[in-house]
């Protein structure tokens, strides 16, 4: 370590709303001689831990006024941060003022993340947005040639070993990496503001958008091994892989968290009773309703027994001991589940590298949000698909469905919704019985859905496919009479989709040819 290259530490700014291990610092800052700044309940903290401090107002010689709104707000402290040690004017300007450097800021901001969060009212959130926090840290972050600046109680250890090892000085480079860190706290704050204040104007997508994010792990690679990949969580209140905690298991890889989310979310949609999905590659694999947990799985399982190896279970319920010893006959890489028993937990235990998340609660699936998706120099920012239908679903055939198809029909359009396009799901029973996902002509995700279909029902032993009797689902209308025929020909009685096609009247006329029941949903649900 270069002598040159180190800035000593005498005099530190200490301002913050989160004092965890900040007495810890403040012993170590006093033992080595660094006058201390501090104000409010920062000062207070640091004097009940037997540290001298001075408060800001006795610095400046100014009282903190207007309910604490300015304390730090002077130029005998910015002055302080934001003079450049190297020019002699600088040095003459902190003479000429009375102006003593502040070599240290160490600052965390008022909770506004924590504040929206408890759901409070706009004016609590007014005042917890700090002003002057973000100033004493940008204006340290912008002068680290000369200044170390701190905003996280994480990085006090990093701070006080780079100290101990300078003898009292930092580094440049431990200096910019923190001045990096700096600036993106400010970010995220900012971010975050911006997001409420458009949420109370309504102005989902203002001329101007930030987003934020705290970075909760850094991946040992992304979708593929040579793509390097972070996982971030943004705040928002929403149970789900981003809240959830982790029980058991192997540290959760880039594609474990897009597939965990995509299962939570899907089995989040059934709010009537037990359900589960099983997700591969963000597609289900399979998804039943049923009286008790045990049997949804078992139903969804069974939809596509190949293909659920190595997927990921989510269900929409406390998970019992009974399902999550059926789970663990699998090798399937996360369960994901609002709660667990004991036993379950116990079950889990003997898959010890099977990750286990609890949310403590499922998403609302009418909830409304933002989805983002980049783009090569930009993004697309889109309102959360969180409606089913445009209205009760209009018949549009001669024939009605009978109750139990109207039942499937809603079940499996909502499965639909949750298939990347285009999608055809089967459903029986509130069971998935065949899903075609992701194919370039609807026609081809109908015949690929059926041949699931009749692939399940073999490895059950049955002689019948299973899409006999089954309803279908279309997560767009169908271009051409030929999806339709080949769910009619597969043995469907019923169809769902939204409608809208200049041939509608062909498909419609299909369909009452071929004794289906139709019904048209008025709501699109592609998912690219």
């Amino acid at each position: 370590m270069s002598a040159e290259a180190l800035t000593p530490i005498r005099r530190a700014l200490i301002s913050v709303s989160d004092k965890s291990g900040l007495a810890e610092l403040g012993r170590f800052l006093a033992a080595r001689g660094v006058e201390i700044l501090s104000t409010g309940g920062s000062a207070r903290a640091l004097a009940e831990a037997d540290v001298a401090v001075i408060e800001v107002s006795a610095h400046t010689g100014f009282p903190e006024i207007m309910d604490g709104r300015v304390k730090t707000l002077h130029p005998k402290v910015h002055g302080g941060i934001l003079a450049r040690r190297d020019l002699a004017s600088h040095r003459a300007a902190l003479t000429e003022h009375g102006i003593a450097a502040i070599d240290l800021v160490v600052v965390n901001l008022y909770p506004f993340e924590a504040t929206l969060a408890s759901g409070a009212d706009a004016a609590t959130c007014i005042e917890n947005i700090d002003i002057g926090g973000p100033a004493l840290i940008r204006a340290a972050a912008k002068n680290h040639a000369f200044v170390t600046v701190v905003v996280d109680p994480a990085d006090y250890p990093r701070l006080i070993d780079e100290m101990k090892a300078g003898k009292g000085a930092t580094t440049p480079d431990f200096r910019t990496q923190l001045a990096a860190r700096a600036f993106g706290r400010t970010g995220a704050y900012d971010a975050v503001i911006s997001g409420w204040f458009s949420a109370e104007l309504n102005e989902p997508f203002p001329p101007h958008v930030a987003f934020g994010g705290e970075r909760r792990q850094v991946m040992r690679y992304g979708e593929n091994p040579h793509q390097e990949a972070a996982f971030y969580v943004t705040g928002e209140n929403r149970p789900g892989v981003a809240t959830a905690e982790q029980v058991q298991g192997k540290e959760l890889s880039f594609n474990n968290l897009g597939d965990t989310d995509a299962a939570f979310e899907l089995v989040a949609e059934f709010t009537d009773g037990p359900a589960c999905a099983i997700i591969k590659h963000t597609n289900p694999c399979g998804v039943a309703c049923a009286p008790s947990l045990a049997d949804a799985y078992a139903k969804a399982l069974a939809c596509d027994t190949e293909s659920a190896f190595g997927g990921i279970v989510a269900v929409n319920q406390r998970l019992d001991a009974a399902t999550a010893a059926d789970i663990a006959k699998l090798f399937c890489e996360v369960v994901i589940a609002p709660g667990a028993e004991d036993g379950a937990l116990k079950a889990l235990a003997k898959k010890k590298d099977l990750r286990v998340l609890l949310t403590g609660a499922m998403p609302d699936p009418a909830a409304a949000g933002m989805t983002l998706r980049s783009l090569s120099g930009g993004f697309l920012l889109q309102g959360r698909d969180h409606a089913l239908t445009d209205g009760e679903p209009r018949v549009v055939t001669k024939r009605s469905p009978t109750e139990a198809e109207l039942v499937d029909l809603r079940f499996a359009y909502t499965v639909a919704k949750h298939v990347k396009s285009n999608a055809i799901v089967y459903a029986k029973d509130r069971a998935t019985v065949g899903v075609g996902a992701g194919q370039m002509s609807r026609i081809n995700s109908s015949r690929i859905a059926a041949w699931k279909a009749d692939d399940a029902a073999r490895i059950a032993g049955d002689s019948e496919s299973w899409t006999k009797g089954s309803v279908v689902a279309s997560d767009a209308f169908f271009p051409f009479a030929d999806g339709l025929l080949a769910a009619a020909e597969a043995g469907a009685t019923a169809v769902i989709q939204p409608g809208g096609s200049i041939r509608d009247e062909e498909v419609i006329k299909a369909a009452d040819d071929a004794g289906l029941a139709m019904v048209f949903t008025g709501m699109r649900h592609f998912r690219h």
